[in-house]
Order: C-alpha cells, then sequence, then structure tokens
C-alpha cells in the first residue's frame, strides 16, 4: 500500500479506512436500502452502524466524522424522496443530529464547528426531501435541533464577530437553511411555532421611544400587551439579526393567510424595535435591514390583498384594526421621528448618506404611492394618521424659522419636499379610468384637507419671513418649496368626492359641481392666500401665483371678454 505523507501513521490510515469504508456503506446504501432493510436483523445492524457514527463524530477525526455523517444522510436521503423508507430511519438520524448539538457544550473545536455544519446542511436537505413525513413532534424536534445550534453559536460568536467582522459559520449555516423550513400544508399551524422561534432572536431595544405628542413612552410600557411572547435572554449582537429579518420577512409573506395575519403585529413590533436602533446607532445597518423589511413586507402584502388572493380570509375586524394600528405607529414614529433629519453620524461616507436618504424615499413611496392608494381595510382613523404622518414630515422647511432654514442639510429638504408631493398626489385624481375604489376616495377627502391647510401655510409663513429679511434673500429651501407648491396647485385635479369636503360655500359648491368646474375647486380655497402673496418681491413667485388667480378666473366663469362682443 502506497502511504501518502498526510497518512503516515497507523491512526491516520485507520481514519482513511474507516472513511472508505463508510464511503462504501453509503454506496451500498443508495443502491440497495430497500433490500437491506428486509433482511433478517437489518434494524441491529443499523443500530450498531448508528453507535459507530455517534462515536466517530465525538471521538474521530474530521474525516471520519463526516463520512460518518454523509453514510446517514445518504440512506435516507435517497430513500425518502421515493417514498420507501421506514419512518423510523428517519427518526434515529434525527436523533443523532439531536444528541450532537445537546452535546454542544462538551464538544468544541474546529472538528466540531464542520460536524455542526454538516449536520445543519444535511438536516436542511432531510427535511425537504422528507417534508411529507413529518408530523408535529419530529418538526418540533427540528426546529429544537436547529435552536440549540443558534444558542450553542451565539454564546461563542461575540468575539468571533469582534474579530472577523461577519456572522459565525454555524449561523450562517442556520441561515442558509431557514428559507426551506416553511412547515408544508398538513403541519400549517406550525408557521406559528417557526416565526416566533426566530422572532425571539431579533434584539430587544430597552429604550424610551417618542409617542404621538412627541413625548416619550418606555418601551415596555409601549408593548405590554406583547410582552409575553418576548424571552427575557436576547442576542446582544446584531449581525446575526441583520441577516435574519430578510428571511423572516420571506417566510412571513409565504404563509398561509390566517398563520400569516395572526403574527402579523408581532412581526412589525420586532421591526419596529430594530429600526428604532437608528437613534442610538445611525451609522448601524440593523435600523436599515429592519426598515427595508417593513417596507417589502407592506408593500407585497398589499399588493396580494388587492390583487385578492386573501378574499377567503377569516380573521376578526378588531384584530385587523390592531394589525393597521401598529402599522400607523410604524410610520409615525420612524417617519417623524428619524427620518429626514440632520442625524449625528460619526464615520458615513457620501454614499453611505445617499443610501439612507433612498431608502427613506422608499418608505414614503410604499406608503404614499402604493399603501395608500390601494384597496385596504384600515379604518378612517388610521388612513387619517397616515396621511398625518406625510403632512407632518412635509412641514418641516415652512415650520422652522428662517434663520434655521440656511442651515438644514440638502436632504432634509428634499425628504420634506417629497412628502409634500404625496400629499399632492394622494389629493389628486387624474382621469375617468383611475381606479377610484372605497380606499382612493377616503384618502383623497382626507388629503385634500389637509393640503389645503399646508399650502395656505407655506403661503402665509412665505410672505412674513419675506417682510421679516428686508433686503436679505430668502432661503433656497424656502424658495424651492413654495415654487414646487405653486406648480403643483396648477397641475392638480381633484375628484368631486373629493371637492365635496373643501371649505367654500354651498351655493358655490353646486354651481360648481353643475358646471363640472369642482376639480378646480382647491384653486378657490386658497384665493384669499394668493391675493396677499402676489405682492412677494420674487420675480418667479409672481408669476406663478398669476397663472392661478388667471385659472381661478377660468373656474368662475370669468374669463377676458372683448366689451365689442
Amino acid at each position: 500500500m502506497l502511504i501518502h505523507h498526510s497518512r503516515n501513521t497507523a491512526q491516520k490510515q485507520w481514519d482513511e479506512t474507516f472513511v472508505l469504508v463508510l464511503g462504501g456503506i453509503a454506496r451500498l446504501f443508495r443502491s440497495y436500502f430497500p433490500l437491506l432493510e428486509s433482511l433478517p436483523n437489518f434494524w441491529s445492524g443499523w443500530e450498531s452502524l448508528l453507535a459507530f457514527v455517534k462515536n466517530s463524530i465525538f471521538n474521530g477525526s474530521k474525516e471520519v466524522s463526516l463520512a460518518a455523517i454523509n453514510c446517514l444522510q445518504t440512506a435516507v436521503v435517497s430513500h425518502c424522496v421515493k417514498g420507501n423508507l421506514q419512518l423510523r430511519y428517519l427518526n434515529s438520524v434525527m436523533d443523532v443530529y439531536e444528541l450532537v448539538f445537546q452535546k454542544s457544550s462538551s464538544y468544541t473545536g474546529d472538528t466540531a464547528t464542520k460536524v455542526k455544519q454538516e449536520i445543519l446542511h444535511g438536516l436542511g436537505e432531510l427535511y425537504v426531501q422528507s417534508l411529507n413525513m413529518f408530523d408535529e413532534k419530529m418538526y418540533m424536534q427540528l426546529l429544537g435541533i436547529v435552536d440549540l445550534a443558534i444558542k450553542e453559536a451565539i454564546v461563542n460568536s461575540e468575539n468571533f464577530e469582534t474579530e472577523y467582522g461577519h456572522v459565525p459559520p454555524v449561523l450562517r449555516h442556520v441561515l442558509e437553511i431557514l428559507p426551506s423550513l416553511g412547515p408544508p400544508e398538513h403541519l400549517s399551524s406550525m408557521w406559528l411555532i417557526l416565526l416566533r422561534e426566530f422572532l425571539h432572536y431579533l434584539p430587544r431595544v430597552d429604550s424610551v421611544l417618542p409617542n404621538e405628542e412627541g413625548s416619550e413612552v418606555s418601551e415596555h410600557k409601549a408593548d405590554a400587551s406583547s410582552d409575553k411572547t418576548i424571552p427575557t435572554a436576547r442576542v446582544t449582537s446584531n449581525m446575526f439579526a441583520e441577516k435574519l429579518i430578510p428571511a423572516l420577512v420571506e417566510l412571513l409573506l409565504q404563509a398561509p393567510a390566517v398563520e400569516k395575519y395572526i403574527l402579523f403585529s408581532e412581526v412589525i413590533q420586532n421591526l419596529r424595535r430594530c429600526m428604532m436602533t437608528r437613534r442610538d446607532n445611525p451609522d448601524g445597518s440593523l435600523w436599515k435591514v429592519a426598515a427595508e423589511g417593513f417596507n417589502r413586507l407592506l408593500v407585497e402584502d398589499v399588493k396580494l390583498c388587492s390583487a385578492g388572493d386573501d378574499t377567503d380570509l377569516k380573521i376578526s375586524k378588531a384584530a385587523r384594526v390592531r394589525i393597521w394600528k401598529e402599522i400607523g405607529d410604524v410610520y409615525e414614529i420612524f417617519l417623524v421621528g428619524y427620518c429626514g433629519r440632520a442625524l449625528f453620524s460619526n464615520s458615513l461616507p457620501a454614499a453611505a448618506l445617499k443610501a439612507n436618504e433612498t431608502l427613506e424615499i422608499a418608505l414614503l413611496n410604499g406608503l404614499g404611492d402604493i399603501i395608500l392608494k390601494s384597496t385596504i381595510d384600515a379604518p378612517r382613523e388610521v388612513l387619517e394618521r397616515l396621511v398625518s404622518t406625510l403632512d407632518r414630515c412635509a412641514s418641516r422647511t415652512c415650520s422652522l424659522p428662517v434663520e434655521t432654514v440656511e442651515l438644514m442639510p440638502a436632504h432634509c429638504s428634499r425628504f420634506s419636499l417629497t412628502c409634500l408631493q404625496k400629499l399632492f398626489s394622494l389629493s389628486s385624481f387624474s382621469s375617468e379610468t383611475e381606479d377610484w375604489q372605497s380606499t382612493r376616495a377616503e384618502v383623497s377627502r382626507i388629503s385634500i384637507i389637509m393640503l389645503m391647510g399646508r399650502c395656505e401655510f407655506i403661503l402665509s409663513r412665505f410672505l412674513i419671513d419675506e417682510n421679516n429679511l428686508g433686503n436679505r434673500p430668502i432661503p433656497t429651501a424656502r424658495l424651492e418649496e413654495i415654487i414646487f407648491a405653486l406648480q403643483e396647485l396648477d397641475r392638480l385635479t381633484i375628484h368631486p368626492e373629493a371637492a365635496s369636503v373643501l371649505p367654500l360655500q354651498p351655493n358655490l359648491k353646486t354651481i360648481l359641481r353643475e358646471d363640472n368646474r369642482d376639480t378646480r375647486a382647491h384653486l378657490l380655497v386658497l384665493f384669499p392666500s394668493l391675493c396677499e402673496i402676489v405682492l412677494s418681491r420674487e420675480t418667479r413667485v409672481r408669476e406663478l401665483v398669476q397663472v392661478l388667480l388667471r385659472a381661478i378666473a377660468t373656474e368662475l366663469g370669468l374669463e377676458k371678454v372683448s366689451i365689442s362682443s
């Protein structure tokens, strides 16, 4: 026998022999397992093999351990697919895998890490190929093995993450198999167990959060109703959580409708906590991943509901209201409290700051362009709250003292202007072909009132600032805001339902409706403010106001005509 230099001891030669034998057994199992298991006393031989595998894993070399795992894996995976594997063989392999992680505290080192990675990979493959054989007990055992793997890896992960700056190998393998762990149809109730199990590994934020009025409320108090579902032990590092969030969002979107909406509030609460980490760690990644996950979850779910995929959903109205209130909380707290602001940053380069701004705009687009324009079952008070959130964010530029506006970073004014644009978009009615369903109509009625109030404030504040500044120029951000508002007012057309809620005299509303002129009725509301600001020193502002005044004359039927005619 030729001996390679790496097999130059008796033990290494025995290890090589074991690897060759286990490989041969694996090939026999792949081809002849049904025949072999029909032989007398084969189960006894199988148990002897299990004992050898366990001994190899705990006492053998890395090569022998991996070969032993592969031998078992080959037997069950290659034949459960064909449906000719007895359940007890599958259970026995699961028991071996569980034992490895149960003894994790005494089984450490590089070989142990590699073995655990191999087992997790095999566990995912085994489940995918045999999921129809699983019952609730087996599925719980599967989750228990994964849970043991996570807990053991987390205990040893702090130094690893500090030294190498990424998720440890065992946790990476957990993340790789997680997308494939969704329960089959006959175990649909297990979706609740699966998702709640992994939600426990998102970090808890023990801090204070701003409430609706801008004061602060304890995080524990804010979520008192859900404290029972939150374990006391939490992951201290965010690296695993950052990778975990997208996988959880994807799983929730795949879950059956009933289970999905039972879990929806819990997932939203956990995402909110992660998003709130922006306050103490604006340069971190956790809040960004959570914000992206929150946006995707809501946008995708609204699209599914609008397409009628969940029409057979049986869930109480009270539960749906709770979900929408949770969503309203997140948008209000995060958009008003954390977005479009000059947050302190130690080290972020320009590209990262731009990416943050892009994420904030994506949240606005999801809320203003998809959610509030889709058929949703949110109650009116939640719709008002969501539109009000956009209005409050749109007020940033016009509400600041004129001296402060000059110091405001450009991205802050862009954010404020985008929110103002969303109010215009939600108030508008482009054509008769537009899908004007009940939610769209309700949102438009809410938006047009807030928009008129916002525009009136912008116009009056601009004139006050201009007078106070004297010969000094108006800050660019303020000038851009009023020009944008005047241009959008000229473009805006509204639905008759939206026009009906405007604060105009009833007889004027009637005349406008009868003459089909109420699509521009919003200009009449702002007529007094426009008359005042026509005195502005800014040429561009005066020109735009003149355009609007002419449009008002047209709407009232006062177009200039020749006297002789």
